[in-house]
């Protein structure tokens, strides 16, 4: 052959040909990588690599998109004409294309220097229904899951809300529970969504065991922790229901008790919840180490603090040498006293306490070590969520402005104060970095509640009879603060309707102010001999000096009515007349009260509407004459103490409290004297006696022209001085968490004296016909004592008291069960 050019051999032809192919080959790898990362479904078919201007995208093609414009698929794609075809940018853009949500297939394909997109695009939700479900109502699961009608349906979106459906299933201990999604097709591309659920039934705790306690028993661990085993007497409880997340508050809920009795070394080790076999029923462990348990030793005071002197902080920790050591109680001593020094202009005071142990002697020295912290500024408040609620609404109740000092008790009473407003679901507030270091934003985060409420109820009470009541109220009115309603009750022994407006920051300052406008009518003829009624108004302005001491201010004027008597004739088949007291009929007729009063209240008590600790002290004053008929001056002093008996009890449940009172009112001037406006003892303030049943009393019957005693009969006058003191324990009862009961024992004394009428007839030699005997009128204490309970009942709070004198006056009204219910809905 003689072709002028070497003929290659075998093995080099091989090797040339090799090296042509392998470019190829590894852009085969690659689109075989990137098709492997797309779904199947969705692919870009390999751009063939072409130099120069034949590699270049001239136009773009969209097919299949009925619903979804040009412009937006274009917008989410990576490659844009007059790009090359390159493979890395056609795949970014098939991944972005199928993220959107809004296809079911994309396929990428060249024709030329045409790029052709394809797509098939994903169906509408027209409707999501629910089917099977009974424990959890539709509007509850519609809130759990993201889907939506209108929205872009997709197999991912289905998958996330079945699974929080499960979640949420879980959480009400149905883990039996299963959700089948069933996807309806309709026309115009358009679906409807059917979440098929089998609730199963609840998963209950079976058994709760503790393993490492030698200390305490397992049934007093079980009074400490939330979750309890399934018994019968549960019905009203979820308790016995299995919540993973319960079952790690328990955890802590344990910690904390032995850290509270003195066991400083506790650790828990786990705490774990098995599904029995049957998957019916859940066996919960809690494994842990209670360590020794210490003493408290040395305590000191150490103070860095420029002008604090350690000295003067000795005697504040209310603590004493060898009693147990109680975590929580050293806390609240380090948190209270760090509180006192920042209210005494020291806001960056910080106080640590730093515990020693001595294993040898099981005791725990304390140092209470004070230093001034880092100073930090409010830079800027944010309120968010706030729809309805006004801005200013809740920046004037925040206790920091913007450039005060910062401190972690602002933090803590900023979420108090606006959970306290009571027109949130939810409140957080956190902090940021500011612009410098020594700079914060605090954020208040909340979410609006309705606060309108319309109720009808119904009850009993020993007081008034079967009642019924009606109400529209708006707690937050227009987003201003202002609490304002309409109410009416009809019982059996009294009629009420009351219109009430409250501003609790009247001109955008420190005021409350409100006014009521009322009318009652009361028949006391269950008891009296006489009806009464009141119609008016009382204006209302109160202010906070600080966070512990207010003072209140009103003025009434009230129209009054007494009459209605019993007739003379009513008793005269019986052979005898009973006759009102004088001192009942010389208040008959109407009558016009325009009264000042004011009302200062130091309130230190940890919680206003179930205290468990603190104190409570109220000093009033009442002045009746700034016109009207009536002309008195009356004063009463009020206060209660409120002792924890955890230490003792090892549970928060038990409280002793004791409360006492008196007032005095005198007369001043020529005004009526009206026995509605004395001081009157009984029922409610002394229980075991009759409203009122305490203190002066009288009234008479006629027989034969003869002057008898009433014999317990006579009309509760009052009186003008009056004392009162109560001790009662608030305790647990058995099975009472789970069914909402809890039981109070209690000593109840005090008496009301002083007659106080226009004119007295007590003489029988002087006053003849209008001689009227009176008793009862002592200051000899009455006394009482009984058992009471509250049940938090479905049909509303039902209240029981039942007790019985121990020490009474001849002929007082005995009253020894009292009874109550009631329920809004």
């Amino acid at each position: 052959m003689k072709w002028g050019t070497p003929v290659l051999s075998g093995k080099r032809l091989v090797l040339l040909a090799s090296a042509c192919l392998a470019p190829l080959f590894v852009q085969g790898v690659m689109v075989s990588e990137a098709a492997a990362q797309a779904p199947h479904r969705h692919r870009a078919e390999p751009a063939r690599q072409v130099s120069g201007a034949n590699n270049r995208i001239e136009a773009i093609t969209v097919n299949g998109n009925s619903r979804i414009e040009t412009s937006t698929v274009m917008s989410y794609m990576v490659v844009q004409p007059g790009d090359s075809f390159n493979q890395e940018n056609l795949d970014r853009s098939l991944k972005t294309l199928y993220a959107t949500g809004l296809f079911k297939d994309v396929t990428l394909r060249r024709e030329g220097s045409t790029l052709i997109v394809d797509l098939v695009e994903n169906p509408i939700v027209n409707r999501i229904a629910f089917e099977g479900n009974s424990a959890i109502k539709d509007e509850d699961l519609r809130k759990e899951i993201a889907m939506r009608p209108r929205a872009v349906y997709s197999e991912q979106a289905v998958a996330a809300d079945r699974k929080k459906l499960l979640d949420l299933y879980a959480s009400k201990a149905r883990f039996g529970a299963t959700v089948t999604p069933q996807i309806i097709n309709l026309s115009h591309k358009r679906v409807d969504v059917v979440f098929k659920i089998n609730e199963a039934r609840q998963t209950l705790i079976n058994k709760i065991a503790f393993v490492g306690n030698s200390f305490f028993s397992e049934a007093r661990l079980a009074s400490v922790i939330s979750s309890k085993e399934t018994e019968w007497y549960r019905f009203f409880s979820s308790s016995d229901e299995y919540n993973p997340e319960r079952v790690k508050y328990d955890a802590e809920l344990l910690r904390r008790f032995y850290l509270h009795n003195g066991f400083v070394d506790f650790h828990m080790i786990n705490a774990t919840g098995e599904l029995s076999p049957d998957r019916k029923t859940f066996y919960v462990t809690f494994t842990f180490s209670e360590g020794e348990r210490y003493r408290i030793g040395r305590m000191d005071v150490r103070s860095s603090l420029r002008h604090v002197d350690s000295a003067s902080l000795k005697n504040y920790p209310d603590l004493f040498q060898h009693q147990w050591y109680d975590g929580t109680a050293i806390q609240n001593n380090a948190t209270g006293m760090q509180e006192r020094l920042q209210a005494e202009g020291h806001p960056f005071a910080m106080v640590r306490p730093v515990i020693a142990r001595n294993p040898e002697k099981k005791v725990v020295n304390l140092l209470f070590d004070v230093t001034e912290g880092p100073k930090v500024y409010v830079e800027r408040i944010d309120i968010n969520g706030n729809t309805i609620t006004q801005d200013k609404v809740l920046r004037r109740q925040l206790p920091m402005a913007e450039g005060d000092p910062y401190t972690p008790a602002d933090k803590k009473y900023s979420k108090m104060i606006l959970e306290d407003l009571g027109y949130f679901k939810t409140v957080s507030v956190d902090q940021a970095q500011g612009s410098s270091a020594d700079r914060v934003n605090v954020s208040a985060n909340v979410v609006e509640k309705p606060t309108g409420e319309f109720s009808l109820g119904g009850g009993y009470s020993t007081d008034v009879g079967v009642l019924g009541n009606i109400a529209l109220k708006q707690h937050n009115l227009l987003g201003t603060g202002v609490d304002a309603g309409i109410s009416g009750t009809v019982a059996y022994y009294e009629k009420q309707v009351d219109l009430a407006i409250t501003d609790p920051y009247f001109l955008d300052r420190n005021l409350v102010a409100g006014i009521d406008i009322f009318g009652i009518q009361n028949n006391y003829m269950t008891y009296q001999s006489y009806k009464e009624g009141r119609f008016g108004a009382t204006l209302r302005l109160g202010y906070s000096y600080n966070r512990y001491l207010s003072q209140s201010w009103s003025y009434s004027i009230i129209d009054r009515d007494v009459g209605s008597f019993y007739s003379l004739d009513e008793a005269s088949t019986y052979g005898y007349e009973y006759v009102p007291s004088i001192y009942v009929q010389q208040s008959r007729g109407w009558s016009v009260l325009s009264q000042l009063s004011s009302t200062m209240t130091y309130d230190r008590r940890d919680n206003r509407t179930r205290p468990h600790k603190g104190f409570v002290v109220n000093v009033a004053g009442d002045v009746a004459g700034l016109g009207g008929d009536t002309r008195y001056i009356r004063g009463k002093v009020d206060a209660a103490y409120y002792v924890p008996l955890d230490s003792l009890t090892g549970s928060h449940d038990w409280t002793l409290q004791f409360k006492a009172g008196a007032g005095y009112m005198a007369d001043w001037g020529h005004g009526n004297v009206n026995i509605i406006d004395n001081f009157y003892l009984g029922g409610e303030n002394l229980r075991g006696f009759l409203q009122g049943g305490v203190g002066p009393r009288s009234g008479h019957y006629i027989q034969d022209g003869k002057v008898l005693p009433a014999q317990g009969q006579e009309d509760l006058i009052g009186g003008r001085f009056i004392y009162t003191a109560s001790a009662q324990l608030n305790f647990p009862l058995p099975m009472g968490d789970d069914v909402g009961i809890s039981g109070r024992g209690f000593i109840d004394a005090g008496s009301v004296a002083g007659l106080r009428v226009k004119n007295r007839y007590t003489d029988m030699a002087t006053d003849g016909a209008n001689y009227t005997p009176v008793t009862g009128d002592t200051m000899v204490p009455r006394v009482s004592g009984g058992l009471g309970i509250s049940w938090k009942s479905p049909f509303g709070l039902v209240n029981i008291d039942g007790a019985l004198p121990i020490l009474k006056s001849r002929n007082d009204r005995l009253y020894p069960l009292r009874f109550g219910f009631g329920q809004q809905f």
